[in-house]
């Protein structure tokens, strides 16, 4: 019980309470001061790890650019084929491997003395991250190398701060060198995407929640089909597109309406988007509703029930696969449509390491190439996503395929990669041997010889794609800027005082 008549001890006695508790229980120790030292030592060891892994990068990227210069038009190019090695060695994803070579190329291209810093271990790499973007805007080489000389300076002395405030930190920065290239926070209603979050904005509502993978699936593919319907005019991106689409196929539209405003628009002759199909792997024992075993999605990973399989048969078009093992090879190019099932639903995606693209998205490749005798059989053909069948054919890489289906990848520099078909575990009879395939005839490298005029074009390089993307946010930052200007002369300033184009209003 609390005694309101009780006194308020003095400050003297607090302090003197205070020093009996510390001498008794101190707050530092030399086991404590030892830990805290062990986690910067961990810190600084971690961001220096970091750091040297995209300095690393960066060099092989160097290393293939000097080896066969520069390949800006060809479909896969130098980025993209150093991406697909860095993804095979590190398991990643093609587009997390693209992503941290982007930030290699910063390191030694836009921001080396900011790299500095960073391969001391004295920022981390969220950091250096935000940098190279919140600096991305700056065309001028000369302002570039003025503001990394500055931010190299300051950011060691800055205190932990949050996004929001590292980023404003570094917009105070670049705005003073080159107002034009601050980036703009972008309106929600231009960030269109199905996206799982919860909260509306601006009048857009942003939609979460879980379904059934098949049927996850089957609005995934409508959304697509339906984006695909517009002409190449339109303005908006995939994603926007897709987003969009969500409407049109509640209001049960079979095309999206485009937003390309010309009048020769040729969407309206274009086809429907067809129904949607999707493709399911089951044994057949689950089919019947006798077994146990659950099915698997060929478009996507994700496992499905065999109560579900049992219920989705009785309205699906049930397809038999056969195993190719006693079937002789077939005799043409392509195959047929009942081996290239066969091959699609023994590796369920892309056999490049890290790589999870569906196989209905992917090419399917002879190991050894047709044209040096390689058989159209399914002991010596497996699936690659577009990307990465380009990036073993132009840029070096070798691949063996062994009767069981399981892939062995040699890189251009030496290291060997091993991916097993993706139904390996849920359906090990796919993955039966097949036969021996005969000793591949390919010949010498000749990624950088008279083969690589085979190799698809870019319409439009990558730099060229960049200098656009840039100029365009840059135009838009400086009428933003210019249209500020002018209502703050109207409206703080009716005298022809003169405004800085930095200026900001009063605080009033």
């Amino acid at each position: 019980m609390f005694d309101r008549t009780s006194r308020v001890p003095s400050p003297e006695s607090i302090a003197r309470l205070s020093e009996r508790f510390e001498r008794r229980y101190p707050a530092s120790t030399p086991e404590s001061v030892a830990l805290v030292e062990r986690i910067c030592g961990a810190t600084r060891s971690e961001n220096r790890a970091a750091a040297a892994q995209l300095a690393a990068i960066g060099e092989l990227f160097a290393l293939r650019l000097r080896r066969c210069g520069e390949t800006a038009q060809w479909a896969v190019d130098t980025e993209a084929a150093v991406a697909a090695e860095v993804a095979a060695a590190l398991r990643i994803s093609q587009g997390l491997a693209g992503s941290r070579l982007r930030y290699a190329r910063a390191m030694r291209e836009q921001l080396p003395q900011v790299a500095e810093v960073f391969l001391a271990g004295d920022i981390d790499i969220r950091l250096f991250q935000t940098m190279v973007y919140r600096t991305g805007l700056i065309v001028d080489r000369e302002v570039l190398a003025a503001v990394d000389r500055r931010l190299a300076t300051e950011v060691v002395r800055w205190p932990s701060l949050t996004m929001a405030r590292l980023a404003g930190r570094i917009d105070r920065i670049v705005a003073k060198a080159d107002a034009d290239a601050v980036r703009r926070r972008k309106e929600r209603q231009a960030e269109r995407e199905i996206l799982i979050q919860d909260f509306v904005e601006g009048g857009v509502s942003e939609i979460r929640g879980s379904v059934f993978a098949t049927d996850a699936r089957a609005v995934d593919k409508a959304l697509d089909a339906l984006a695909a319907t517009v002409c190449e005019h339109d303005p908006r991106t995939r994603d926007q597109r897709r987003a969009d689409a969500l409407g049109a196929l509640a209001a049960r539209a079979d095309r999206l309406g485009c937003c390309c405003g010309r009048p020769d628009c040729v969407a309206g002759g274009r086809p429907a988007a067809s129904p949607v199909v999707i493709h399911v792997i089951a044994e057949q024992a689950t089919v019947d509703g006798t077994g146990d075993v659950p099915g698997s999605l060929v478009e996507a990973d994700g496992l499905i029930p065999p109560e579900l399989i049992a219920e989705l048969a009785t309205s699906a078009r049930l397809v038999a696969l056969a195993h190719p093992a006693d079937a002789p090879p077939e005799p043409g190019y392509v195959p047929s449509k009942a081996l290239a099932d066969f091959v699609r639903c023994r590796d369920l995606t892309c056999r490049w390491p890290g790589c999870d693209r569906p196989a209905l998205d992917c090419d399917i490749d002879h190991t050894i190439p047709y044209g040096d005798g390689g058989q159209t059989h399914g002991l010596n053909l497996k699936c690659y996503c577009r990307t990465h069948h380009l990036v073993k054919t132009f840029w070096g890489w070798r691949d063996q395929q062994l009767p069981d289906g399981t892939l062995i990848l040699t890189s251009p520099s030496g290291q060997t990669y091993v991916t097993t078909p993706g139904s390996a575990l849920l359906f090990p009879r796919l993955c039966m041997p097949t036969g021996d395939l005969p000793a591949p005839q390919r010949g010498a490298d000749d990624r950088c010889g008279d083969r690589t005029a085979m190799m698809p074009r870019r319409r439009r390089t990558r730099a060229q794609h960049r200098a656009a993307r840039t100029a365009t946010e840059r135009n838009q930052n400086r009428k933003a800027r210019e249209a500020r200007r002018a209502g703050r002369q109207a409206t703080w300033f009716p005298s022809p005082t003169p405004v800085a184009a930095d200026e900001e209003p009063p605080p009033f």
